[in-house]
């Protein structure tokens, strides 16, 4: 096996989602055969000694599993809440708890619908890192009917603080309560509220409904159901 990034490894490895782990490797809690490194790019074999605030790593998963959510509101997209709030591993049933899944991406507080729990450090790589471009839709509720020049920004991109957007696929639903559907493929913290917040509009229910080609379907809120084999190759073949 050839070697492969430190992020990239670690991120494998299921101890929690890419932002966590490159802040523990910045942060230098990462070590490598027993040397502190704060490169992502550090190249690691399988066989390496890897550790994280001093505990051992295990690279490799014992069984590898993706579930999809339909994550209800009020419940954090984390592995745990220092403050004690439900987050989705809560809804996990107990066959799952061992296997030390991890959100891929993640959902507000507030916000509803598809989200991935996986230990497939591949599937979440793939699905994370900004170059490989998956869309994400979702469905918004606005109070008003946004006008051509907002949708056409939207179209176009536009300048927040932590930068350009990329270019949003957008249009008018009739979907109560939502009413439009707004395409990314970009993954910035509360991006699609802040989108439309810089237009003026107040985001009053978000749902997300499909990443790449993978769907919600008919999955009830707060249900969960095991991906199959071909739908995670499907999303792993995505270009």
């Amino acid at each position: 096996m050839k070697p492969e990034s430190l992020l990239k490894m670690l991120t494998g490895a299921s101890i929690g989602s890419r932002r966590r782990v490159a802040d523990a490797i910045k942060q230098e809690r990462v070590a490598v055969n027993g040397q502190p490194v704060t490169d992502f790019r550090y190249p690691v074999n399988i066989g390496d000694s890897i550790t994280l605030d001093g505990k051992s790593i295990n690279l490799k998963p014992e069984e590898t599993v993706t579930l999809l959510l339909n994550k209800p509101p009020d419940i954090m997209s984390t592995t745990r809440d220092e403050r004690g709030r439900r987050t989705v591993i809560d809804l996990i049933p107990e066959k799952y708890r061992r296997l030390r899944l991890h959100p891929v991406g993640r959902l507000d507080r507030d916000s509803t619908g598809l989200l991935l729990l996986t230990n497939d450090g591949a599937l979440t790589y793939r699905l994370t890192h900004p170059r490989f471009e998956h869309d994400k839709e979702y469905l918004v509720q606005l109070s008003v009917k946004l006008k051509s020049e907002a949708k056409r920004k939207l179209e176009k991109g536009l300048k927040l603080e932590d930068g350009m957007t990329s270019p949003a696929k957008v249009r008018e639903i009739d979907s109560p309560p939502f009413n439009y559907s707004i395409t990314i493929h970009e993954g910035r913290k509360r991006q699609v509220r802040r989108m439309f917040a810089s237009l003026g509009h107040e985001v009053l229910a978000l749902k997300r409904i499909r990443m790449g080609n993978l769907g919600l379907g008919s999955l009830a809120e707060g249900r969960i159901r095991q991906l199959s084999s071909r739908e995670v190759r499907s999303l792993l073949n995505q270009t």
